[in-house]
């Protein structure tokens, strides 16, 4: 046999190695798609109702992935599923791998404008407010081609939101220390005293806040409400308050319900108290300007932020 034909052969069998291996670690978006559901869930059926296929077929696909992978990423018990140390390593990556597919179809989509992807706000129910309804409208008159899309969210969830970017702009009372968020001050609203309508304060035209908390409180929880938890904070420490705190709500609505049921007295923002409008509260304005701040939060980048971002956050913070 000649060099030549055995440099043929060595070039065909090394071609068909790794055509061969290919084969075998190949694997497509449909694949991690299934494994994050699978290992999130820990449970096929919530899995394959998450994706929306059967059971049979999903199992199938885990296991076909974990014979192209030569590894086992499940351990399969009789009533629960778990990562083996292999299988947490491809859901780090396999989530990494679904978010840079994410973000180059972002890009590539965001420079034709029949694909423009819509800037995603996230809203907890504490900053659901009449202003920030008129923000977003006043938006769509100023960039009817950059559509909004409204998420509903805890304050807690903002910040891991905004981290890997399934959002892009959150609207709340402040975040909790994070260096890898970004806030600014949109606007801000006046405080105001809110009573169960029976309360003896309730038909004053105005109340003292050092009047108000001298009667028992409800607060919200550092918890859920982080922000607006250490802005009330700080106004009680400037004035050298100490309320007597009657009970905790986890939501705006919880709150409004114990001050309604007459557990405690309250404040909150003037705009969303006349939104609210409850007959079973009665809202007095506070004697002091005491003023409540909106944040607009969004991720630090080691770049500039996207040109539509800019344009967004420049708005909101620009309007009041």
């Amino acid at each position: 046999m000649t060099v030549a034909n055995t440099s043929m052969c060595k070039w065909i069998a090394d071609r068909d190695c790794k055509i061969k291996i290919l084969r075998k670690w190949k694997m497509d978006i449909r694949h991690l798609r299934y494994f994050i559901a699978v290992a999130e869930e820990l449970n096929f059926r919530r899995a394959a109702d998450r994706v929306h296929i059967d059971q049979t077929p999903l199992s199938r696909a885990i296991r076909d992935l974990e014979d192209r992978l030569g590894v086992v990423l499940l351990v399969r018990r009789p009533r629960s599923l778990e990562l083996t140390p292999a299988g947490n390593k491809l859901l780090d990556h396999a989530r990494s791998i679904l978010m840079r597919l994410e973000r180059t179809k972002r890009v590539v989509r965001g420079t034709d404008a029949r694909y423009r992807e819509p800037i995603r706000i996230g809203a907890d129910e504490s900053t659901v407010q009449p202003r920030l309804a008129e923000c977003l409208a006043r938006w769509k008159k100023l960039a009817p081609d950059i559509p909004l899309e409204i998420l509903e969210m805890s304050a807690p969830e903002m910040p891991a939101a905004l981290r890997s970017e399934t959002m892009d702009i959150g609207f709340s009372f402040g975040a909790p220390q994070d260096d890898g968020i970004a806030q600014q001050p949109a606007w801000s609203t006046p405080l105001v005293a809110i009573l169960a309508p029976d309360h003896e304060l309730a038909s004053l035209e105005v109340v003292s806040l050092n009047d108000l908390l001298s009667f028992p409180a409800i607060a919200c929880t550092e918890v859920h409400h982080s922000g607006l938890y250490q802005q009330v904070k700080e106004i009680l420490q400037q004035r050298n308050l100490s309320p007597t705190i009657a009970g905790e709500a986890r939501s705006l609505t919880g709150y409004l319900t114990r001050v309604a049921a007459g557990q405690g007295v309250g404040i909150a923002d003037a705009d969303h108290m006349r939104a609210v409008q409850r007959s079973d509260l009665t809202v007095v304005p506070l004697a002091e300007q005491i003023r409540i701040t909106t944040f607009v939060s969004y991720k630090h980048r080691p770049t500039v932020l996207p040109e539509t971002l800019q344009r967004f956050l420049t708005h909101a913070t620009t309007l009041y």
